[in-house]
């Protein structure tokens, strides 16, 4: 798929957008549903917990064995299964099964969900323009976070019941698989000579687990889950108790920080493009940014500085976790990129459970004071490992640019 202007390109690219929405979807909604469920199973907090640690167990299981599934099943029927169970998933909020099958139903949910945002994108991440679009990818999911609450907060006002929300997301579902079926067209990747190899014993998923760069990214990516996840999710806390901002305004800086991260993928990436600003140079900068962005809101004394310093980390992070992905290809070969793809966004998955709860504890046992120095650390190792991967990408990109030269020397 070299020609992005095709009829086909368009929808299937459209397609991917608007299936990372309905993820995105699917997760705003989750947090609304919660006090739903607890009404409707007669379950404490603790017990919905468990929930989502089936989800994310299942996300992240998924994920991680998606390469050798794409190159065994196709990529297009890969995303067919990720919806099928996608869709699956919501039988059980529908139907109101008793609680010990809605746990299925979670599975379900994970593993589909692992699938559709691993499977695009490996989809993605093999065209051209694909740091952009990346960019673009992500930003639906985002989009898609700030209109499922919408969405279920209008159903339940208008009491048709907490399971309609799931009738209204199968069906959108449903819209995405006729979709994946009819018109998706996976792009063709010209392959490199001289990176095959003879046949070995080991495929592809193996060979990629033996790799430490894709260790590396896959890390890089778990800490930068980690930031993201621990400044939406204890965020609100610190300005209220440490900055004493009102509940209101408080609110008000978190959802801030949710569209930064939205608004920065969609102009980030196309306004570095346009200025010449190297990969290489924008991660540092975003890095930077987030780094200035966290110091502002931990020693400013003023309220509104700490409110707009969040603001600002959200639209600094906004384009890390899609630059990375779209650089996979530069950093393995062509025949590792599905399955790299897939262990770097398993292992990100990790992020968001482990760092947050550990954002927890020491809030528990020190003060929430303590979550933007502990959010600064954070950011720093994302320096160092950037540090190290700048060098792998730019080592890449000449032995590119070599080869082209050459090419065109024989030619």
């Amino acid at each position: 798929m070299k020609d992005l202007s095709t009829r086909f390109a368009r929808l299937s690219i459209g397609l991917s957008f608007y299936s990372f929405a309905l993820v995105g979807l699917s997760v705003g909604v989750g947090g609304v549903i919660l006090k739903s469920l607890s009404t409707s199973y007669h379950v404490g907090d603790a017990v919905l917990g468990s929930l989502f640690f089936v989800l994310y167990l299942s996300y992240s299981l998924s994920s991680f064995f998606c390469g050798p599934l794409a190159q065994r099943l196709s990529l297009r029927w890969l995303l067919v299964l990720g919806t099928t169970l996608f869709l699956f998933g919501m039988v059980g909020f529908i139907l109101e099964v008793p609680f010990a099958l809605l746990e299925i139903s979670y599975v379900c949910m994970g593993l589909g969900t692992g699938m559709i945002e691993t499977g695009f994108n490996i989809f993605t991440s093999a065209l051209p323009r694909r740091t952009s679009l990346l960019n673009y990818l992500h930003a639906f999911f985002g989009v898609g976070t700030i209109f499922g609450p919408l969405l279920a907060t209008g159903i339940l006002t208008l009491l048709w019941g907490w399971n309609m929300i799931y009738v209204v997301l199968a069906i959108l579902i449903l819209l995405q698989l006729g979709g994946i079926v009819l018109f998706l067209r996976v792009p063709v990747v010209e392959k490199d000579p001289s990176l095959e190899q003879a046949p070995t014993q080991r495929t592809a998923f193996g060979e990629a687990l033996t790799q430490p760069l894709i260790w590396l990214t896959a890390i890089f990516l778990l800490v930068y889950s980690g930031v993201e996840v621990c400044a939406s999710s204890w965020g609100y806390t610190y300005l209220v108790d440490n900055q004493a901002l009102g509940p209101l305004a408080a609110g008000w800086v978190v959802s801030g920080f949710g569209i930064g991260l939205t608004l920065g993928r969609f102009l980030i990436q196309p306004m570095a493009e346009r200025k010449g600003v190297s990969v290489t140079a924008l991660m540092y900068t975003l890095i930077g940014g987030a780094i200035l962005s966290l110091l502002i809101t931990w020693l400013m004394p003023f309220g509104i500085l700490a409110g707009i310093g969040f603001c600002l980390l959200g639209l600094s992070l906004a384009p890390i976790y899609p630059l990375t992905v779209a650089l996979v290809p530069k950093l393995v070969p062509e025949r590792l990129v599905p399955s790299a793809i897939g262990v770097l966004v398993s292992v990100s998955i990790s992020g968001l459970s482990v760092l947050p709860w550990l954002a927890g504890v020491l809030a528990q046992f020190q003060g929430i004071w303590t979550l933007m120095p502990y959010l600064l650390l954070l950011v720093l190792i994302l320096l160092a490992f950037w540090s190290y991967l700048a060098r792998e990408v730019g080592a890449s990109e000449a032995a590119q640019k070599e080869l082209t030269v050459a090419q065109r020397l024989d030619s």
